[in-house]
């Protein structure tokens, strides 16, 4: 094995590799080396998962998002299931009831939103009876481990 000090210094990337010894096998002597995301690294010690987003809503249709993070397994789908009630669903079961937090910015007239678990796959989200309010709204779920 070469000297550590004669690789380059680099700037990781999410999905660039570590090298490490997985200790996990109780009862073994043998520590295997492996590769780990540094994604997954990272997501490991911060002890959950988090979905970002930037969500707009405008006239009579589901809210649209730019994702600024998605740690979890699932894909998110908007809809608007009335006036001023969306939801944003999963792809999987992921919303456990006692393991994730949620929240959403400000609406655009200052007033908070409602949000609320509504199931495991199933997030709702209010802001009243009225549509047109949700302007570059953070959107931020952790699911805890």
């Amino acid at each position: 094995m070469a000297i550590i000090s004669a690789y380059p210094v680099g700037t990781p990337a999410s999905g660039d590799y570590l090298v490490g010894s997985d200790i996990t096998t109780a009862g073994t002597q043998i520590n295997p080396t492996k590769n780990f995301v540094i994604s997954e690294v990272v997501d490991t010690g911060l002890g959950y998962v988090a979905y970002a987003s930037i969500v707009t809503q405008a006239g009579v249709v589901a809210p649209t998002e730019v994702i600024l993070k998605n740690g979890t397994v699932a894909t998110m789908t908007w809809a608007r299931t009335g006036a001023g009630v969306y939801t944003c669903t999963a792809s999987a079961p992921i919303f456990t009831a006692t393991k994730t937090w949620m929240t959403i910015g400000l609406q655009n007239n200052g007033s908070t939103m409602p949000i609320v678990r509504t199931s495991d796959t199933q997030i709702t989200v209010t802001t009243s009876t009225n549509d047109n309010r949700i302007t570059n709204a953070s959107f931020e779920v952790r699911i805890y481990t």
